[in-house]
């Protein structure tokens, strides 16, 4: 078996074991608000440690696929404030989400090249051209899962150091809005409550202008056409 095909299986693995262990279960707001205050003490009292730890937990838990990012996010923000919060959560994001687009072009990547054929060809041209936009635009509107953002630049051969910094600038703003929103922490009663339609649509406008000058290069008149 390939490297690539054991690192899928070890991830399938784990993503597995998280989901049926019954670990997620038990990690949610209530249990956070009821530790508050010994996670805040153990960051208190072990500040380099706590940051590394939150880092690498949230990069497993992106890698992973697991649906806690907000509710991470929201610890973030609590235990390290909003700039210390944000950045440990988008360099521990930018981190997980690269583990998984890393495997995802490995052992998916290739077969799909060599079985799609002409059309696949054909969108992976276009998705090359395009993908910083395409992807920023995903990474700015939080409508899309983001398993699926993680997987999909793959399967069409973005190169990984442009997935890294569109996956960390992309991130940025709604990072912030929740990591904002973390130090109030104990006043949260529900993580639906914390998403608003304002919220939505000033996202939402962000990654539409992120997408403008893609749009221009796909509708703009060929050299033999009229402007």
């Amino acid at each position: 078996m390939k490297k690539s095909t054991w690192a899928l299986v070890v991830l399938l693995g784990l993503m597995a074991l998280a989901y049926f262990s019954g670990v997620l279960d038990q990690f949610d707001l209530a249990f956070i608000q009821q530790n508050r205050e010994l996670l805040q003490a153990f960051v208190l009292n072990n500040p380099l440690l706590g940051v590394g730890l939150f880092i690498l937990g949230y990069a497993l838990c992106v890698a992973l696929s697991l649906p806690i990012a907000t509710l991470l996010t929201l610890l973030g923000g609590f235990l390290f404030g909003v700039w210390l919060g944000l950045v440990a959560v988008a360099v521990g994001a930018t981190l997980g989400a690269t583990i998984l687009f890393l495997i995802a072009r490995s052992s998916l990547g290739n077969p799909l090249r060599e079985k799609a054929g002409p059309l696949y060809q054909k969108v992976a041209s276009h998705m090359k051209n395009n993908a910083v936009g395409y992807l920023l635009f995903m990474r700015l509107v939080p409508i899309f899962p983001f398993f699926l953002v993680n997987i999909v630049p793959a399967l069409f051969g973005m190169s990984v150091g442009a997935y890294c910094l569109v996956t960390l600038v992309g991130i940025i703003p709604g990072t912030f809005v929740f990591v904002n929103l973390g130090q109030r922490l104990g006043e949260i009663s529900t993580l639906s409550d914390l998403v608003s339609m304002q919220m939505l649509l000033a996202l939402a406008l962000l990654g539409a202008f992120a997408l403008i000058p893609t749009l221009y290069r796909h509708f703009r008149p060929t050299s033999g056409e009229s402007p």
